[in-house]
């Protein structure tokens, strides 16, 4: 009889991938309010892996974080799962919030936004979206601003006229315009880097205050994420199983059914 050790790992591969996309669409969920993957965030609590599906379990730094944030997450994590194929039935739940079982009883359902509120979805999730995204893209341009201005490489009478052209390669160009083709903005090299939430160019009177703007929100959005991790860290100081440093809980039933199997064929 062979070592178990030496067996051929057969489910191995398929649940290591299945995990590995797992992690990548849940990577791509962003926390609306700070602009950062709730996986960075350690939102994700738990991943389990069985034949029928995987279920997600999210977390929040407290239990009376915004309901709309919370269902939102909850609801892009839902639709990034979906889009994995061969996944099976995708569950998202939220623990510890004060509005989880109507949040958990609305995702189970695919009721939507508005159907899982009812009247106390005051404003509909399309228009959470674009208030978010503009506010990721104000910040984005601000940081790229800041990074030339910090640089030398532009001087403040000159920011107005700065294009996208200009900027240099890296993390801050590719964030920037991401957020502008989330937003439908134009990202033409010559377009200019600050314009409205519109899109669209500014006298250059109206620059220094757009900049001055864009640089609350961004300062509120840095410390906001700050503040939430700290809460967090706080909140499950004695949930040792996930600490938020080495990532959520992840259980694969399905490598260990594989395992069985092997073992009673042998």
């Amino acid at each position: 009889m062979t070592a178990l050790d030496d067996r051929p790992a057969l489910g191995v591969d398929r649940a290591s991938r299945l995990e590995r996309d797992v992690l990548a669409a849940l990577d791509t969920v962003l926390d609306p309010e700070l602009d950062e993957p709730i996986t960075d965030l350690a939102f994700v609590r738990s991943i389990l892996l069985e034949d029928a599906g995987v279920t997600v379990h999210l977390r929040l730094p407290t239990s009376f974080c915004s309901p709309n944030f919370a269902y939102l997450m909850g609801s892009d994590a839902l639709d990034a799962l979906e889009e994995i194929d061969g996944i099976g039935q995708v569950r998202v739940l939220l623990d510890d919030h004060h509005d989880s079982d109507k949040i958990n009883t609305g995702l189970d359902a695919h009721a939507g936004y508005k159907g899982t509120f009812g009247v106390e979805a005051l404003e509909s999730l399309d228009e959470l979206r674009l208030t978010f995204r503009r506010k990721a893209h104000t910040a984005a341009m601000e940081r790229c601003v800041a990074a030339e201005l910090t640089a030398g490489r532009v001087l403040v009478s000159e920011v107005d006229r700065l294009a996208l052209r200009d900027l240099p390669r890296g993390h801050r160009k590719s964030a920037l315009l991401r957020r502008r083709m989330e937003l439908g903005l134009s990202v033409c090299p010559n377009s200019l880097v600050v314009v409205d939430e519109e899109g669209r160019p500014l006298p250059a009177e109206q620059v220094p205050m757009r900049l001055r703007f864009a640089r609350s929100v961004r300062i509120s959005m840095e410390g906001n994420s700050h503040f939430c991790r700290g809460l967090l860290a706080t909140r499950y100081a004695d949930d040792t199983a996930c600490d938020g440093r080495s990532g959520p809980v992840i259980t694969d039933l399905r490598t260990t059914r594989d395992a069985i199997t092997r073992t009673e064929q042998e």
